[in-house]
């Protein structure tokens, strides 16, 4: 695990932030969230504690605590804050110790993710995110997520089951390996597009060979897609 003495060496420097970017706007941000219907009080602390602009390029670092989404390169985005929150107050309620991530993408998720679970797996496509990911992780000190650059559709099955699997972008339908890599008991948390073309939050348990969706909220998130590119 992280040493809590590395933490605070690197928090002067790099992550109390001025500004747009200070503590002062990442709390604004955090009572924002709360005001928004985010109860997890961990969720919260850890969301006004971590760095989301070290996440994003210099030039929109300063737009790192509104709530919205951002763009990361790659056609791909960091999603806006009370996102993040929702989805890992989902993961939460289910007091998981093994969970993998579909969509690395900036490293912010899994950032937070990885401070509030015991192990975590995160695989992403985008080999130039993947390495930026896991820079800006391992500055941060953060030692339990694993990374990987593969197609997020066919997970991580050497370190399978999971008791939650979290995918970061929108798939039409539920991809087959992911749900073969739940256990028994777990869920998937994940946005999926229906006919219509809307995107709905959805949470699916699997009992045995049964899998129980529920939909949640409305979502609008990037297309998962095959392949990896490197």
């Amino acid at each position: 695990m992280h040493s809590p003495d590395s933490r605070r060496r690197l928090r002067p420097e790099l992550l109390k932030g001025v500004g747009m970017t200070s503590q002062r706007t990442r709390d604004r941000m955090v009572e924002r969230l709360a005001r928004q219907g985010i109860a997890d009080r961990r969720v919260l602390e850890t969301m006004a504690e971590e760095p989301r602009h070290l996440f994003l390029d210099e030039a929109l670092s300063h737009r790192a605590y509104e709530d919205t989404s951002l763009p990361i390169g790659h056609g791909q985005t960091l999603s806006q804050p009370w996102i993040v929150a929702r989805m890992t107050e989902l993961v939460r309620e289910e007091a998981p110790t093994r969970v993998l991530e579909v969509g690395t993408g900036s490293g912010y998720q899994t950032l937070i993710l990885a401070r509030l679970v015991t192990e975590l797996w995160s695989v992403e496509r985008i080999n130039a995110l993947h390495r930026r990911a896991g820079e800006q992780l391992r500055l941060l000190s953060v030692h339990n997520a694993h990374l990987r650059l593969a197609d997020g559709g066919h997970g991580w099955p050497e370190a399978a089951p999971f008791e939650v699997i979290l995918l970061t972008a929108c798939a039409g339908s539920l991809p087959e390996p992911l749900l073969a890599q739940l256990a028994d008991g777990g869920v998937m948390i994940a946005p999926l597009a229906e006919r219509d073309g809307r995107q709905w939050l959805v949470r699916v348990r699997r009992q045995g060979e049964r899998f129980e969706k529920e939909r949640l909220e409305p979502v609008r998130f990037v297309p998962l897609l095959e392949g990896v590119i490197r």
